[in-house]
């Protein structure tokens, strides 16, 4: 097959999309993957949901949201899921039954004129359905798949299922999160979820770039596990165990100190000391300067052994002040420090707004929702648009631009793989 997109190496100065062109089947639901495909729309590609006949699942997921306002359980027919409703943002979407013969060729023609297929399928899925890496690539050479499992490809536990809880889990991130001596604790965030979006939307790109290089696509395989592993691991955790630290530090970092959630008159901060100079400018804003050169106070070895002696004096300073008052105290003096703000009044901060971070949540037919909001993209550049163009859609509704102009299907045809339940 030739290759049909070799010259976006050299693309047009006025398109200031970076994956103008690139177009995306996206075979994925619930979590990691859409929110993977809605970073490449984000990037400018073309993504195209493929859902079964029935719909995508998380659509139908709690919580909803809808003309009623946010529920747990759906109130009207136009209540959607509000994680799909963000992560499904600004893609197209057509139905299509994989499991029947004819969906299954109508599948291989997109994918002839298609640069990408991402799929969080559990191990095996995409081989029974016919759509596995080894089938595409016979179809379409230059083909990208990433595949986002809970514990890759291949390994002893590849056939194992998963959830963002299990990944957080079995990385050891749960161990590592919590107060010392309590019980273990996932991240408030489903952060395995999110993480392998990130790296698969790396892979994606490497992969692309290998096909400008190569004229070949490739398989990108991405574990949850091994991401979030991947992270934690760069922290020298057998040091900690070597030395006796506990892994399990709460809010602290083993390696600094104090480092620290400290109370004020009015609330909480977050304070981070790095070296011995920090600690100095930190004890002349407390008011005890002869603890910065104490024989015990003034080694950063002492205050890593003596965690909790340490905090209580930063502590004890920091009840004296509102946290407004500690904050300009230690920002003035160089100091890394932060109120901790609630996700309210951090969507609502300057900061956020300047950056663009924070975007209405649209109702493909309600418009705007009351009081929800969704990120915008994170990845700023000096010369290139990013950002997510139009709401979430319900399945099926780009069936007949995708099966007629992009595939040339008739409207006879299309309404006969309608009622056929192919579409």
């Amino acid at each position: 097959m030739e290759y049909r997109r070799l010259e976006i190496a050299v693309t047009n100065r006025d398109d200031h999309r970076i994956l103008q062109d690139i177009r995306v089947l996206d075979l994925t639901q619930y979590f990691s993957g859409p929110l993977a495909t809605l970073y490449l729309s984000g990037l400018g590609a073309e993504v195209i949901r493929v859902d079964p006949p029935t719909g995508d699942l998380s659509s139908d997921t709690p919580l909803y949201a809808g003309p009623e306002g946010v529920s747990v359980e759906r109130k009207t027919e136009d209540d959607m899921g509000a994680v799909f409703l963000k992560r499904c943002r600004a893609k197209k979407a057509i139905t299509l039954n994989l499991k029947s013969e004819e969906g299954k060729l109508l599948f291989y023609r997109l994918v002839e004129k298609s640069d990408v297929v991402v799929d969080n399928f559990s191990v095996g899925v995409t081989k029974r359905l016919g759509v596995s890496y080894e089938t595409l690539r016979e179809i379409n050479s230059q083909i990208v798949q990433c595949a986002i499992t809970g514990f890759g490809l291949t390994g002893p536990d590849a056939a194992k299922r998963s959830y963002d809880v299990i990944a957080q889990a079995m990385s050891g991130l749960m161990s590592i999160t919590g107060e010392p001596g309590g019980k273990a604790m996932k991240a408030g965030s489903p952060l395995a979820d999110s993480i392998s979006a990130s790296f698969a939307l790396s892979g994606i790109l490497a992969a692309l770039f290998h096909r400008i290089r190569t004229g070949h696509g490739q398989l990108v395989d991405i574990s949850m596990v091994d991401c979030l592993f991947s992270l934690i691991y760069d922290d020298p955790l057998e040091a900690y165990d070597q030395l006796g630290m506990t892994m399990r530090q709460g809010n602290r970092i083993p390696r600094f100190s104090p480092f620290n959630v400290y109370e004020t008159q009015d609330g909480e901060i977050v304070i981070g000391t790095s070296n011995n100079e920090m600690w100095r400018k930190l004890t002349e804003v407390m008011g005890c300067q002869e603890l910065a050169t104490d024989n015990d106070f003034g080694r950063t070895a002492w205050r890593l052994e003596n965690n909790d002696i340490v905090d209580g004096v930063v502590e004890a300073w920091s009840k004296t002040c509102s946290t407004q008052e500690a904050l300009a105290k230690l920002e003035t003096a160089g100091i890394p420090s932060s109120a901790i703000p609630d996700i309210h009044a951090i969507k609502g901060s300057r900061q956020m707004q300047a950056r663009g971070m924070v975007t209405p949540l649209l109702h493909p037919t309600i418009g705007p929702l009351p009081g929800l909001a969704a990120a915008g993209f994170p990845i700023k550049f000096s010369d290139s648009e990013t950002g997510y163009d139009g709401p979430a859609v319900r399945a099926g509704q780009h069936n007949n631009e995708i099966f007629g102009k992009l595939l040339g299907i008739i409207d006879e045809d299309i309404n006969r793989l309608k009622d056929a339940g192919t579409i």
